[in-house]
C-alpha cells in the first residue's frame, strides 16, 4: 500500500424518458417505434421514446439469503418512499459488552454505493449482497449498501442526491439513538456515528467522491462524522484519452465488464445534457476536491480506469490530501464482485483485510 500526502460529447436529452405503463410496455412500442439510440449489449438498451430495457444479469436475493457461517443479519429499509429510495442494512454478530463502560461496543458504519456506471446495478444484486455479508463479518463494521436511481431515467445528479439523502436520514437515526426512541431501528445500538465513512465500487465509488466533495458545501450532519472515503476502482472518466484506456484492451480478462466503449456510452447517459467527459462530476481533476477526510482508492491492475485513479491519486496526495492506495495485481474492473477465479477471491481477501484497516486506523 501506498500513502500519498477537449471536444464535447453528444449526451441524451433526460426529457426524453417517460414512465412506462403498470404492465411494463411503453404503449408507443405497439405501434413498432422502436429506434435504439444506445445500448451496451446485453446489459442496457435505450430506445428514441425513452424506454429504457435491462435485462436480468444479476439475479436480486432477498435479505435472508446469506452465508449463515458469516453470522451476519440483514435487512431492507425505506430511506425516502416518495423517490422510492430503500438501502440493505449488514450488522455483524454482537461483539458483546464492554468491560470498561459495560456497553455494547459500537461498530463503524459504511455507507456503501453500488456499481453499474449509474444505469444498471442494484443493492439486492446477489453478487453485491454475499460481498458485503462478508465485508461486514470479516472487517466487523455495519453497512447501509443504497440502492439510489438510475441513469438515464435520473441523470446526475440524482445519485449524488440520494447519497445525501440517506446522509440525512442516517443524521435522523444517529439522533433516535441518542434521545432513546423506542421506534429506533434495529442495528442502530451497535453503530458508531461519530465513524462514517463513504465507500462504493466503480460508478458507486463516483458517488461516495462526489458525495463528500458536496458536504464541503456547507451541509450540517452533525453528530454524524465523516472518517474517510475508501473508493474501489471509482469510475472517472476525461476527454483526454489515457494510456490504460487505450491500450488496455490488450490485456483485460476474457469478457470484462468495463470496456472503453461501454464506459463512454455509460457517461452518455449519466451526465448532463451536453455534458462532456470533462464535467467535474465525470473529471475530478477539473476542478479539484475540496473533501478532506482521508481517502483509500482501490485499483486493478487490468482495469480501463487504472491510470486515471493513479492520475487522481497523485493529485490528491500533492493537493495535501492523506490519499492511500493499492493496486490488485492480475484482475481487473469489479473482480469482487463478479470473478469468481481462484487469483480474484484471493485479491478479494486482500481488498477486505486492507479495507479493515483502513477503518481501524481512522
Amino acid at each position: 500500500m501506498r500513502t500519498q500526502n477537449m471536444v464535447p460529447s453528444i449526451t441524451v436529452d433526460p426529457s426524453y424518458f417517460k414512465q412506462k405503463t403498470n404492465d411494463g410496455v411503453d404503449p408507443r412500442h405497439q405501434h413498432g417505434i422502436n429506434i435504439v439510440i444506445e445500448e451496451i449489449e446485453g446489459i442496457i438498451k435505450v430506445y428514441k421514446d425513452g424506454h429504457v430495457e435491462r435485462p436480468q444479469i444479476v439475479p436480486c436475493v432477498p435479505t435472508a439469503v446469506a452465508d449463515p457461517e458469516l453470522g451476519v443479519t440483514s435487512r431492507d429499509t425505506v430511506i425516502d418512499k416518495f423517490t422510492n429510495i430503500w438501502a440493505r442494512f449488514y450488522a455483524p454478530k454482537l461483539h458483546g459488552v464492554n468491560s470498561n463502560t459495560n456497553t455494547m461496543k459500537k461498530l463503524p458504519l459504511l455507507v456503501y454505493f453500488h456499481g453499474g456506471g449509474f444505469c444498471v446495478g442494484s443493492a439486492a444484486w446477489s453478487c453485491y449482497h454475499a460481498f458485503l455479508a462478508k465485508l461486514a463479518a470479516k472487517a466487523s463494521c455495519l453497512i447501509m449498501s443504497v440502492n439510489y436511481r438510475l441513469a438515464p431515467e435520473h441523470p446526475l445528479p440524482a445519485a449524488y442526491e440520494d447519497g445525501l439523502r440517506s446522509l440525512v436520514w442516517l443524521k435522523q437515526q444517529a439522533f433516535c439513538e441518542r434521545d432513546g426512541d423506542d421506534n429506533n431501528q434495529w442495528w442502530s445500538m451497535q453503530c458508531d456515528f461519530s465513524r462514517i465513512f463513504l465507500v462504493g465500487d466503480s460508478a458507486g465509488a463516483n458517488i461516495a467522491h462526489n458525495v463528500s466533495t458536496r458536504l464541503c458545501s456547507g451541509t450540517i450532519l452533525s453528530p454524524l462524522i465523516i472518517k474517510g472515503q475508501i473508493l474501489v476502482q471509482p469510475f472517472f472518466g476525461g476527454e483526454a484519452r489515457t494510456s490504460s484506456e487505450k491500450y488496455y484492451y490488450m490485456v483485460q480478462p476474457r469478457h470484462s465488464v468495463l470496456n472503453l466503449a461501454a464506459s463512454d456510452t455509460y457517461w452518455r447517459l449519466a451526465l448532463p445534457a451536453g455534458s462532456s467527459r470533462d464535467h467535474p462530476w465525470c473529471n475530478p481533476l477539473a476542478n479539484g476536491s475540496c473533501s478532506g477526510v482521508a481517502m483509500m482508492v482501490c485499483i486493478s491492475e487490468l482495469d480501463i480506469l487504472k491510470d486515471r485513479e493513479l492520475e487522481f491519486c497523485g493529485a490528491m496526495g500533492r493537493a495535501g490530501k492523506k490519499v492511500e492506495y493499492v493496486v490488485y495485481k492480475g484482475v481487473g474492473h469489479a473482480f469482487q464482485v463478479l470473478d469468481k477465479s481462484r487469483l480474484a477471491q484471493t485479491r478479494c481477501h486482500e481488498m477486505i483485510t486492507h479495507i479493515k484497516a483502513f477503518v481501524d486506523n481512522n
